[in-house]
């Protein structure tokens, strides 16, 4: 369902960093080839130089430019203002669509939106959690705030847009039925991304590459790496440790008291098949996700995968059970490592999961859905 004039689209997110990130640059590249205008608004204080990388390389596709501004994870007094001096910068712009992405960014853009259409701009108002505030425990004090948040900026949103059936069924059981449109669109990639990834020569045999917070369980990895380290058979196991993030120094220290120093090499964050190619086996040890792309890349790319049962991770391993094990546990993980590396057929077993996911996963399809809904939005408002 392709519009047949040009929208001006704005995006905003809170951290460039990860799986958020890199879903907003495919739709920015995607929308900006179909004619559309587009911006982005996100936070200034994260992201660091390898953000910058990536922001210079989608320049071009950015007609509606790129605001960046200082916008904390936890809710301040601070935000009040920001969110003011954001508005009167998006009301220039006169967008058609607002499509936020994550709590923070979902937040702000709402409320923006909401502010744009008392002002008598008719702009579309999309929201995706892509897991965010859904991770927390309904039955917590953040929990409860956060959801209570969200029931109140549900009535700001015209559309939802989940990426997992995972995060739609969770949204509704801790925040509730959500009383706007809501449209289920899968994370996809591009044709480049299913061919195999190019080993190099002496690789090591994991690789851990992912925002350096405990969701993400990299402190798992390690401890599970420690694991193997300790049998008599692995003593001479190496490791691949590669992201960025706000925790990445305890992990440095948990290198060291682990003694693994001499067996987990430490890289800043790079491109995923950059780093695919340095190791065997990739692992995703998450506690939580929603559709985590770097699952999705790993896979396209033939790799042999461990990663933990949580949020839509199953509905990637469609017909595939025993292919993950339980998150925030270094035994299990280990165990399941173990298994992956004593397998020989695991690059065969690679390369058959990557053509089953081209199926299933696709840019084109996911950019295609989200302009549809854009236009499904703009109908009804």
């Amino acid at each position: 369902m392709p519009s047949d004039k040009p929208l001006r689209i704005v995006h905003c997110f809170r951290t460039p960093v990860g799986g958020v990130f890199r879903h907003v640059r495919d739709l920015i590249k995607a929308q900006s080839a179909n004619g559309h205008d587009v911006g982005v608004i996100c936070d200034s204080t994260t992201g660091g130089d390898y953000a910058d990388k990536l922001f210079e390389e989608i320049k071009s596709d950015l007609s509606l430019g790129l605001q960046r501004i200082p916008m904390r994870r936890s809710i301040t007094p601070g935000d009040i203002s920001t969110v003011w001096k954001t508005y009167k910068k998006i009301k220039q712009l006169k967008p058609d669509v607002l499509h936020s992405h994550g709590a923070k960014g979902g937040a702000y853009a709402r409320i923006i939106g909401s502010l744009l259409r008392v002002s008598g701009i008719r702009v579309a108002r999309l929201y995706c959690p892509h897991g965010g505030s859904i991770h927390f425990d309904a039955a917590s004090m953040k929990g409860k705030v956060f959801f209570g948040l969200e029931r109140l900026l549900n009535r700001m949103t015209d559309r939802l847009i989940f990426v997992s059936q995972y995060e739609s069924d969770e949204f509704q059981k801790k925040v509730g039925k959500p009383s706007c449109a809501t449209s289920l669109i899968y994370n996809g990639l591009s044709p480049h991304e299913y061919l195999p990834v190019k080993a190099e020569k002496e690789g090591a045999d994991f690789l851990y590459i992912g925002e350096m917070r405990d969701l993400k369980g990299p402190d798992v990895f390690l401890n599970a790496i420690s694991k193997i380290k300790s049998m008599p058979d692995h003593t001479d196991i190496k490791a691949i440790f590669v992201g960025s993030g706000p925790d990445k120094s305890k992990y440095i220290e948990q290198i060291a008291t682990l003694e693994l120093g001499d067996c987990v090499d430490v890289y800043e964050a790079m491109p995923a098949r950059e780093a695919f190619a340095k190791a065997a086996i990739v692992v995703i040890p998450s506690l939580a996700e929603s559709m985590p792309y770097i699952v999705l890349e790993a896979i396209a790319g033939h790799m042999p995968i461990v990663a933990t049962r949580v949020g839509g991770v199953p509905e990637i391993f469609d017909g595939e059970p025993d292919a993950m094990c339980e998150p925030d546990n270094p035994d299990a993980l280990a165990a399941q490592m173990l298994l992956v590396l004593n397998d020989k057929q695991r690059k065969a077993k690679a390369s058959k999961r990557s053509k089953k996911l081209a199926e299933r996963f696709s840019v084109d399809v996911m950019a295609n859905d989200v302009e549809t809904a854009y236009l499904k939005t703009l109908q009804s408002i």
